[in-house]
């Protein structure tokens, strides 16, 4: 789908808002005069003023087409391959997967579906995704929780973690 750029430029300050909004909820630090929210009070207040020039722009471009004005909302192409929508509809169900279930199911676990679905749907054959998939998401752990120490969630394989 393809969204003007008025409608992005308002989505973007509409988003920078509600980030301003949640840091005044970050505490201060005591003795400092910066704390935790002022890098991402920041970003907010960058969405914003992109936002609004993204919006204007947008809405001159609008003006400036006339009669050819295009849809605030239009479909693309790849919307009507079924395979595409299928790797769209996939992204978003591992996606969703991830931040229900890792916590339960463990990051290890998770992982593993989510690379295995994402690769399978890309058209990567059976044989080399589910143990690709396995070696990423144990090299990507190692990475967090070894080199980083990152605690990742463990799941239902706390017993056997190391």
């Amino acid at each position: 789908m393809k969204l003007d750029d008025a409608v992005w430029g308002a989505l973007f300050a509409l988003l920078g808002c509600v980030l301003l909004v949640h840091v005044q909820s970050f505490p201060a630090m005591p003795g400092q005069h910066v704390g935790p929210s002022l890098f991402p009070g920041l970003l907010g207040a960058g969405l914003i003023g992109c936002g609004l020039v993204l919006g204007v722009l947008g809405l001159r471009a609008r003006a400036g087409a006339g009669a050819d004005r295009p849809t605030w909302a239009s479909l693309d192409a790849w919307m009507r391959a079924p395979r595409a929508v299928a790797g769209f509809a996939v992204l978003v169900a591992t996606n969703l997967l991830y931040l229900l279930a890792v916590d339960r199911l463990g990051f290890v676990l998770t992982g593993f579906v989510y690379l295995a679905a994402l690769m399978l749907v890309l058209g990567v054959p059976a044989r080399r995704a589910l143990p690709l998939a396995l070696l990423l998401t144990l090299a990507i752990h190692g990475a967090f929780y070894k080199l980083l120490r990152v605690p990742l969630p463990w799941g239902v394989l706390q017993p056997i973690a190391w």
